[in-house]
């Protein structure tokens, strides 16, 4: 006779905050002594190889208004296309160049910062060469699962026009909200998370 494998139920999901920012940014939430600064805060020292730029954005709700108490995190690869990865097996990544950070959004205007480098060009699982991006992954409360998307750089019109994700992006009107604008060495980029703007979001 068959034994009955009594399954349990599943547990109801949860949100990541509000105490998202408690576990992993204790230094922002004003918890001292945990770490000396909070992980992912830094990406790079002074002999990090690459153009140094800067990226900054809100993240922005259905109502246009910033969400002040967001977490993003992002990953990369280095100035050469190499990442800062055990699995990495074209070449070394520069030893200077974390390749991943975390931030959150200003609790004053829901903006983030980093400091970071523009990555160089990555091959994607065909051989194709994808445009330089920087993946970002967004969590906040109200959000059960987090999100992930691409950033990718307005001044590389050429690299963007022959990358393989953004040619698989049906409704091409939306591949702007990927675009980073330029100005100096800064990249703006805000996220949508819905609205006429909306964000197009990964299944990864």
């Amino acid at each position: 006779m068959a034994q009955s494998l009594g399954l349990l139920k599943e547990s109801a999901s949860q949100t990541a905050g509000p105490y998202v920012h408690i576990g992993l940014l204790p230094n922002f939430a004003d918890i001292k002594g945990v770490y000396e600064t909070d992980l992912g805060h830094s990406m790079l020292n002074e002999k990090t190889r690459g153009k140094r730029i800067t990226i900054c954005g809100a993240i922005f709700d259905g109502t246009d208004t910033p969400l002040r108490d967001a977490l993003i995190e992002i990953w990369q690869a280095d100035s050469a296309g190499l990442y800062n990865s055990p699995s990495e097996l074209r070449g070394a990544a520069d030893p200077n160049f974390t390749g991943w950070g975390r931030q959150p959004t200003n609790m004053e205007n829901g903006e983030f910062k980093f400091e970071t480098i523009k990555p160089g060009r990555v091959p994607f699982k065909d051989g194709r060469l994808m445009a330089p991006h920087i993946s970002f992954w967004i969590v906040a409360r109200g959000i059960n699962i987090g999100l992930h998307t691409r950033m990718y750089f307005g001044d590389e019109e050429q690299a963007n026009t022959e990358d393989p994700l953004l040619a698989r992006i049906e409704h091409k009107v939306r591949v702007s909200t990927l675009i980073a604008p330029r100005e100096d060495n800064t990249y703006r980029f805000d996220i949508h998370l819905q609205g006429d703007k909306e964000t197009v979001f990964l299944d990864i």
